[in-house]
C-alpha cells in the first residue's frame, strides 16, 4: 500500500509541479479522514490539484461552482412529488459523491455555505426530518479566494473549524513554471491518469493510521502548544479539542506517510500551520507566521 501512495505522489507531482509539500499535506488530510481548505488567488491550480487527486484515488468526484445565487437545495439535493405514486420523494444532490470540490466556496452566501456543516462533520444530511448518509471515504476539497477580492463572503469561524487542513498554493517558481509553460496540456495529463491507489487501500490506510502510537510525551507537547494558543494574547480564542483531535490525527498521518508507526515532535511541528493557522488567523498573517511564535515558546518535552 505504501508502494501505491509512492505513486500517487509522483504522479500528482508531475501534474503539478513544484508543490510537493502542498500535495503531500492534501493526501496526509485525505489520510486523516478530514476536509481541506486551499485558499489562494485563482488560476494557480488549487482545482487542478482537486482533479489530480479524484483520477488518482478512482473516487466519485462531483464539482460544485458556488455562486452568490446559490441555495442549500442546490448542493444537498431536494423532495419532489411523485405524480405516480402519490408521494414525495429524495432526490440527492451533487453532494453524495465520495469526492466533493465546492470550488470557490466564499462566493456563495452563508446561507448556502451553511448546507455543508452537518455533511463535513457527521457525514449524513438531513432532509425534512429525514437523515441520509452520505458515501465512505467522504472528503471535501474547497476552494476559496482572497477575502478581498469582490463578491466574496468570508467562512464563519464554525465553518473554518470543519477544516482539518487550510494550505496556499502560491505563484510555481520560475523552473516549475518554465517547465509548465513548455509541457503538455495539464486537462490532457489529468485524463490520461490512471488510479494508484485504491478505494480498499485508501480505507485500510486510513484504519492504519489510528493504530499509529502517540507517545505520553507527545502528548505533552501536544497539549502545551494548545495551552500557550489560548493564554496567548495574540489570539482572540485557541485551539478547541477539535482542533486538538485534528493536530493529533494529522501528525499520525504525517508519521505513517514517513513509514513510522510512532508520532515525533516533528510531525506535530509539520501539520501546525496548516492544522491551526485558519483557526487562529490573525490579520492578514500567514498561517506559518502564526504559529511561528508557538513553535519558538513551546520546548520540546
Amino acid at each position: 500500500m505504501h508502494n501505491a501512495l509512492n505513486r500517487l505522489l509522483q504522479d500528482a507531482n508531475r501534474i503539478i509541479l513544484g508543490k510537493e509539500r502542498q500535495i503531500r499535506l492534501a493526501v496526509c488530510c485525505l489520510l486523516s479522514r478530514g476536509h481541506l481548505l486551499i485558499e489562494d488567488i485563482p488560476g494557480v491550480g488549487k482545482t487542478t490539484l482537486a482533479h489530480t487527486l479524484a483520477k488518482l484515488l478512482g473516487l466519485q468526484y462531483q464539482r460544485i461552482q458556488f455562486t452568490s445565487d446559490m441555495l442549500p437545495a442546490d448542493i444537498i439535493g431536494t423532495t419532489v412529488f411523485n405524480a405516480n405514486e402519490h408521494q414525495f420523494s429524495f432526490h440527492p444532490g451533487p453532494l453524495f459523491k465520495q469526492m466533493l470540490l465546492a470550488d470557490e466556496i466564499n462566493r456563495s452566501t452563508p446561507k448556502a455555505q451553511s448546507a455543508l456543516l452537518e455533511a463535513m462533520e457527521e457525514h449524513q444530511v438531513t432532509v425534512e426530518g429525514k437523515t441520509y448518509r452520505l458515501p465512505d471515504p467522504f472528503f471535501v476539497i474547497a476552494t476559496q479566494n482572497p477575502v478581498h477580492q469582490i463578491g466574496t463572503f468570508p467562512l464563519p469561524e464554525s465553518q473554518l473549524d470543519r477544516f482539518l487542513m487550510c494550505i496556499e498554493l502560491g505563484y510555481p517558481d520560475p523552473q516549475a513554471e518554465r517547465s509548465l509553460l513548455t509541457g503538455a496540456n495539464r486537462h490532457k495529463m489529468i485524463d490520461a491518469l490512471t488510479v494508484q491507489l485504491h478505494l480498499q487501500q485508501l480505507l485500510a490506510l486510513q484504519l492504519q493510521v489510528d493504530k499509529v502510537h502517540a507517545s505520553a510525551a507527545l502528548l505533552d507537547y501536544l497539549q502545551a502548544l494548545i495551552n500557550s494558543t489560548r493564554e496567548s494574547a495574540d489570539f482572540s480564542c485557541g485551539l478547541s479539542p477539535r482542533a486538538g483531535l485534528a493536530l493529533l490525527t494529522a501528525a499520525k498521518a504525517w508519521a505513517m506517510m514517513d513509514h513510522r508507526d510512532a508520532v515525533l515532535p516533528e510531525d506535530l511541528q509539520a501539520v501546525l500551520a496548516p492544522v491551526a493557522g485558519h483557526r487562529l488567523r490573525s490579520g492578514n498573517m500567514s498561517a506559518s507566521a502564526t504559529v511561528a511564535p508557538l513553535l519558538e515558546k513551546v520546548a520540546i518535552p
